[in-house]
């Protein structure tokens, strides 16, 4: 049996379904009736899952099980058991009035309590009930089934809280929504890894005020805490640096020059843009550097497509880089799709998706709105992967409305 639970567990990381699968697979073989005991951290109670029904949760006050029967089993991780369903010291092993009225429907006459022990620490408590007696055996076999439940349980924990600290930062990472701007429309697509439990190192911003405006978008190495320790510091560095001077290519090379400090062992690529709006809203000013990101595209009114050639070093690979910036103009109509390697180097049935495939998508989206242009081009490369792992993507467009 002990074979069963395990394999049984292995195919789940949801906690709440670990558990509930936990439950019906000991009954009726180990006990006929079955919960557990696990503190909750969301809630700060313990929360009682199980019983007649593997569906049942109650949360209680964990003061209010403190120096009981129960309390010391979720402290110690050690064993507890009564023959005795009538006594009332069973209120400190089941703490809940409706579990230990059913326990007493149903005629069950024992209870063993034990710890859910796993990578050193107490996860929880599995109580178990039955019509007869757990003997010695029984006792030392339940033990062995909670020790390979407690690890099945913990992993489940551990992912869950991995994939909300990795949720957590990677929207901390981008700006909760884009600025509107007078004379300038902009959009964004922001779609994290297939393989999304680790986080990504995609990243974008827009800050500036009345007429001019930056916009960085980037790429860190690496994937994990660390890809996001040093977004959170490429951004917050830029945003710093531009207080003083906005010109993207000094913005760059000073970006640069901290990172090589701090970091040298990782490197940013990124996109620069300084845009500045006409008086009258005709046209907007684009200037833009580069260190190591591919450059935007600009899709003109009439449909045609250009390709701008900016070129420069990643930030942080090696000191005092001088960047170079070059300007171009958008006119009403126009648009401007900058994008992460998520979108060019996503990998399908006939290779990359590539630049020149790029290209040939956006002349049919000429005058468009950005979020239009931005959600083609997603879906595309979603399709294109048709479900293969593929990095993060990210994209941004700005608009010169007609």
């Amino acid at each position: 049996m002990a074979e069963e639970v395990e394999l049984g567990l292995a195919g789940s990381l949801h906690p709440r379904r670990t558990a509930m699968r936990l439950l019906t697979l000991l009954k009726p073989e180990l006990a006929d009736w079955a919960m557990l005991a696990m503190p909750d951290a969301r809630s700060g109670g313990l929360l009682l899952q199980g019983g007649e029904s593997v569906g049942f949760t109650a949360t209680i006050s964990q003061t209010s099980i403190a120096g009981s029967r129960l309390d010391r089993v979720l402290r110690t991780g050690n064993t507890d058991a009564t023959s005795d369903i009538a006594d009332p010291s069973l209120a400190g092993l089941l703490p809940h009035p409706a579990l230990r009225a059913e326990v007493a429907a149903l005629g069950l006459t024992d209870l063993l309590v034990v710890g859910l022990n796993a990578r050193g620490a107490t996860l929880g408590a599995l109580l178990l009930a039955r019509r007869g007696t757990f003997d010695a055996d029984d006792t030392t076999f339940a033990g062995h089934l909670a020790a390979r439940a407690a690890i099945a349980l913990d992993s489940a924990r551990l992912y869950e809280e991995r994939t909300q600290i990795a949720t957590v930062l990677s929207r901390a990472l981008r700006p909760p929504s884009l600025p509107e701007i007078e004379h300038l429309h902009l959009a964004a697509r922001y779609r994290p890894a297939a393989e999304h439990i680790d986080i990504g190192g995609d990243f974008y911003d827009v800050l500036g005020s009345d007429r001019d405006w930056l916009i960085t978008l980037g790429d860190v190495s690496g994937k994990g805490v660390e890809a996001a320790a040093l977004t959170g510091r490429t951004r917050q560095s830029v945003r710093m640096a531009a207080y003083f001077d906005r010109r993207p290519a000094m913005l760059l090379r000073a970006l640069n020059s901290v990172l090589y400090e701090t970091r040298p062992e990782q490197f940013v690529t990124v996109l620069c843009v300084g845009l500045h709006i006409a008086e009258s809203g005709s046209h907007v000013d684009v200037d833009l550097a580069t260190a190591g990101h591919q450059a935007p595209l600009v899709i003109r009114s009439d449909g045609h497509v250009e390709q701008l050639e900016v070129f420069g070093t990643a930030c942080g690979m090696i000191p005092d880089v001088e960047y170079r910036t070059i300007t171009v103009r958008l006119d009403r109509g126009d648009t401007m799709l900058m994008f992460t390697d998520g979108v060019d180097e996503a990998h399908g049935a006939q290779g990359l998706f590539g630049v020149d495939r790029l290209i040939g998508l956006l002349p049919a989206y000429a005058g468009a709105s950005p979020d239009v242009v931005c959600e083609a081009v997603e879906q595309q490369v979603v399709e294109y992967v048709d479900g293969r792992p593929h990095d993060d993507i990210a994209l941004l467009a700005v608009t010169c409305p007609r």
